[in-house]
């Protein structure tokens, strides 16, 4: 869609990265002090100093400030959540915006996460899945060894030490369902996971209730052997700070920055969902567990468990009561991250001329594909109305007088 909405504006393309990802560094490496001077704020003090002063190696690149040329800011997933954040905070720096699975709303405990996953995957899986997790939660709270350790060892992580770990890892499949699209066929790794619970040897399907919980327990631990092996806490354990992931300081280092934003400001930790709510995800997996993660990556900053400052981005940047103009979000009713965008079920969000939002049958962010617009009727008719309202707007655009 970038490429799209440049070509039918015959403008010039501007990949922004982010300060203290990939090799955008101002200091040489990741430490804790060196990553005070990572946040959203800075991240978008960074690019409105940059269209307001950047010379572009092109035709005419000495006349590109905001006043003499109109810039459009696009961007997916966080990405998407900076676009309406940044035009919110900023307004009339950038003209006009294109905000797709956008995440405008900081959220400390993200258990919705996993929830267009449960409603949306096949019910068998869905319902076997919750029946198997259940079923684990229940042998865990018993703190019976012996059980917990056959526990364990169906699933090949009898060297797992931790509970939180061991259900933290047994999530891993349902991780997979974010990169589904239209592109993606019946053998993507999610559908894979699925299969291997709900079809049994002699090839038959279970019925939309599942097989019940003793065979799904059972194809689980088969399924998570099969695709992982014999594994322990080399593989999934986050309780030893001395390790590589924690001591690893080095840039282009995406996981320790992204954490520090997370840790910091915007939490999404995504967790099991509250006792008496339908659950993909062990209850095992909570925020403690998240802020454990986050004390000793930064054990420095957060000596005592961390709580993200949500309610000081959600109140600079508006989160949910936003209405930036010229922006048009974009949001899938599949997307894990759909309970943070303004299309989520905890609001009424208006969708209105200067600040509309679409929302299709997709995935996260697939609708910026534009190929998943020719397999995918609804996702090719977002990417028009997308390109109508680029369009439009910036056919209203005049150079400032100022």
């Amino acid at each position: 869609m970038i490429g799209t909405i440049a070509q039918q504006e015959s403008g010039a393309i501007v990949l922004f990265e982010h300060r203290f990802f990939g090799l955008s560094n101002p200091y040489p490496d990741l430490s804790e002090e060196s990553l005070r001077y990572l946040s959203v704020q800075k991240n978008i003090d960074d690019m409105i100093y940059f269209a307001r002063n950047v010379e572009l190696p092109m035709a005419g690149g000495d006349a590109v400030t905001p006043d003499e040329a109109p810039w459009v800011l696009i961007g997916a997933s966080y990405a998407g959540a900076v676009v309406g954040w940044t035009m919110h905070q900023n307004p009339g720096i950038f003209y006009a915006g294109y905000s797709s699975s956008g995440v405008v709303e900081a959220i400390t405990d993200f258990w919705r996460y996993f929830e267009p996953i449960r409603l949306n995957m096949p019910a068998n899986c869905s319902s076997d899945v919750q029946a198997a997790v259940a079923r684990i939660d229940e042998i865990l709270d018993s703190g019976d060894v012996v059980a917990i350790q056959q526990l364990k060892e169906t699933f090949g992580m009898g060297n797992v030490t931790y509970s939180d770990d061991f259900a933290t890892a047994l999530s891993t499949p349902l991780g997979f369902w974010q990169s589904l699209n239209p592109s993606v066929g019946p053998n993507s790794p999610f559908f894979q996971f699925c299969d291997a619970l709900e079809v049994d040897t002699n090839n038959q399907t279970a019925p939309s209730e599942g097989w019940g919980v003793d065979h799904a327990l059972s194809a689980y631990g088969k399924y998570f052997i099969d695709e992982f092996g014999i594994t322990g806490d080399e593989t999934w354990g986050t309780h030893d700070g001395t390790t590589d992931q924690y001591t690893n300081i080095t840039i282009d280092n995406f996981e320790r920055s992204w954490l520090w934003i997370v840790c910091n400001e915007v939490g999404w930790y995504q967790t099991g969902a509250p006792e008496g709510h339908p659950t993909l995800v062990s209850r095992y997996v909570d925020v403690a567990s998240n802020q454990l993660i986050c004390q000793l990556m930064f054990p420095n900053t957060f000596p005592e468990p961390p709580l993200p400052h949500v309610d000081e981005i959600n109140s600079v940047f508006g989160g949910w009561d936003a209405h930036p103009e010229r922006v048009v979000f974009v949001n899938a009713i599949n997307d894990p991250w759909l309970e943070a965008t303004v299309s989520s079920h905890s609001i009424d969000y208006q969708s209105t001329p200067l600040t509309p939002v679409l929302v299709g049958d997709g995935f996260h962010h697939a609708e910026v594909i534009m190929v998943n617009g020719e397999l995918d009727p609804i996702l090719g008719d977002i990417q028009q109305k997308v390109l109508g309202y680029m369009r439009s707007w910036l056919a209203d655009w005049t150079p400032s007088t100022a």
